[in-house]
């Protein structure tokens, strides 16, 4: 499947299991990403995203959102938006 770097990783908070994520380009629940890195490879969708504690439907460029990750991923890891 295409996917589009969309982001990256700058922060995983281990003990809620969410990464924070800088955004380079446009996210929205319901979305599925691909988190890359030198040891990182996971895919989720993403079901719910917030920025500075509130809970948002969708992001841009330029946003830091925190969105919950099954497994661990590293700063500087990207992210991707698998398109369809």
């Amino acid at each position: 499947m295409p996917e589009e770097q969309i982001g990256t990783v700058e922060h995983f908070f281990d003990h809620i299991g969410v990464a924070a994520v800088r955004l380079t380009g446009d996210l929205a629940v319901g979305d599925t990403i691909h988190v890359k890195g030198h040891t990182t490879d996971v895919s989720t969708s993403v079901d719910s995203m917030q920025i500075e504690h509130e809970t948002v439907q969708k992001a841009g460029a330029g946003d830091a959102v925190g969105i919950r990750i099954p497994e661990k991923v590293r700063q500087h890891d990207a992210v991707f938006k698998v398109t369809a």
